[in-house]
């Protein structure tokens, strides 16, 4: 039940993700038509657009790429023959995402305070839009690495540990 959750949840990021980029699309067109057409006048108002989509899809696909196990891992060591050195090597990696996930959920709720005291200088946007990211990232990438954990918990309950 907690999988389907998770998974109905990584489907919706996805989809915001998907959403984004095309939308994403949309102030950059508008910035390449104008500089090299001159069919449209140049907005400076897309780059801030531009800017504020991009924050978005770089800190949702980093909460993608945590549930993938494609992120925040770097292979120092080659991975253990024993099943619970592996284990070990695998909840280190997952207890120090989830670790930093936790500080970036808790500090960034103040960076998104802070940003809500802010407008943007073209749009005259709350800069909160962007600085929300931040905490919400957090959040995800706390939720993702904590099941990851406890899958790489089950997998090693369930190896076989018998000497060979």
């Amino acid at each position: 039940m907690i999988l389907r959750g998770l998974e109905l949840l990584v489907s919706l990021v996805k989809l915001a993700i998907g959403a984004l980029m095309i939308s994403l699309a949309i102030p950059v067109g508008m910035q390449v038509i104008a500089r090299y057409t001159g069919i449209i006048p140049v907005y400076l108002w897309t780059e801030e657009l531009a800017t504020f989509i991009f924050v978005w899809v770089v800190m949702l696909g980093s909460t993608l790429a945590v549930w993938e196990g494609t992120h925040f891992d770097v292979q120092v060591i080659p991975d253990s023959k024993r099943p619970f050195l592996l284990f070990l090597q695998k909840a280190f990696v997952l207890v120090a995402v989830a670790i930093f996930a936790v500080l970036f959920a808790f500090y960034g709720i103040h960076y998104a305070e802070f940003g809500g005291n802010q407008n943007s200088v073209m749009m005259r946007a709350n800069l909160m839009i962007t600085h929300i990211s931040v905490p919400v990232a957090g959040v995800l990438w706390a939720i993702f690495s904590l099941y990851r954990l406890f899958e790489t918990f089950v997998d090693y309950r369930n190896t076989d540990r018998t000497p060979t």
